[in-house]
């Protein structure tokens, strides 16, 4: 008796957050660490099929590199970076766009279909538009393009308020479309920022392997729980915000300041780190906020 005792003070916690949340926007950014790992995927979707049933409205943006790497290499396409940044060529491009549809799109799909949930897939080229992305050379000086690789000029979110309308999960691939209909790979962390910015999204969530920002590197008890914008310029000079998390960071921050009202970093590593940030007091990771 205890336990079911137990069971039902859980859900009593919850409710205000399912009330509060209710008719939400929720734009759920999952990473490649999450997506290699079976459980952890079907852990993850599940939770958001959770929210579905809970009255909110979430959408899916997902990456896919360690698949897309293992089949440029089964294609023996060699890859080739400039300044640090891959370069995508004309067949690699094809290789990233069966990947990212065929086989993690398609398979999150099946997996929410499992769960009862409510999917669709959405083709990024279908609503993200972008030009192609040039760096400038160090030893040249040179503006150099990346071939397929894009910056994201602007989301038509006509498509995706359709679909939330009708109660169903639109799946994203972080694919886009130039002006010429040049298909580009984007940052799949850039085009979830996006996509929450456009719809004006209540949250944004990422979850990857590290359970937030560290004040430590070294030291996951070193979580910062609660960042404001005007944080992050400081915590990027002292190295606490660092490498990879610098431009996932200063997207989310982008998404904030067009009107997302909070960004979390979470561990998926986590069961069910998802909802424990969102229907718990407490919460697990770091959330991101204006501060106003």
């Amino acid at each position: 008796m205890d336990r079911i005792i137990e069971k039902a003070a859980i859900l009593m916690e919850a409710l205000p957050y399912i009330q509060e949340f209710r008719d939400s926007t929720v734009v759920v950014k999952l990473g490649g660490s999450v997506i290699e790992d079976p459980e952890k995927t079907r852990g993850v979707i599940r939770d958001i099929v959770f929210m579905e049933c809970a009255g909110m409205k979430p959408l899916i943006v997902h990456g896919g590199g360690k698949a897309i790497s293992r089949a440029l290499e089964q294609a023996d396409i060699k890859s080739c970076f400039i300044e640090g940044l891959r370069y995508t060529s004309d067949s690699a491009i094809k290789v990233v766009d069966d990947v990212l549809h065929n086989q993690v799109n398609s398979n999150l799909v099946d997996i929410m279909n499992e769960f009862n949930g409510h999917p669709e897939s959405v083709s990024g080229k279908k609503i993200i538009r972008a030009q192609q992305k040039t760096v400038r050379d160090n030893d040249t000086g040179e503006t150099r393009d990346l071939g397929h690789v894009g910056e994201i000029d602007s989301v038509d979110t006509e498509s995706l308020t359709s679909l939330l309308d009708k109660n169903i999960v639109p799946i994203i691939t972080p694919l886009a479309r130039g002006g010429d209909g040049t298909v580009y790979n984007t940052n799949a962390d850039t085009a979830a920022c996006r996509i929450a910015a456009a719809l004006k999204a209540r949250k944004l969530a990422f979850l990857s392997d590290v359970p937030g920002i560290l004040r430590d590197k070294d030291d996951e008890n070193s979580l910062i729980s609660t960042m404001h914008l005007d944080e992050i310029e400081d915590a990027i000079s002292k190295g606490i915000i660092a490498s990879g998390m610098v431009p996932k960071v200063k997207s989310a921050a982008e998404a904030v300041r067009a009107g997302t009202r909070k960004v979390h970093m979470i561990d998926g590593r986590i069961q069910h780190s998802l909802l424990l940030e969102i229907f718990t007091k407490k919460g697990i990771g770091t959330q991101i906020l204006n501060g106003d």
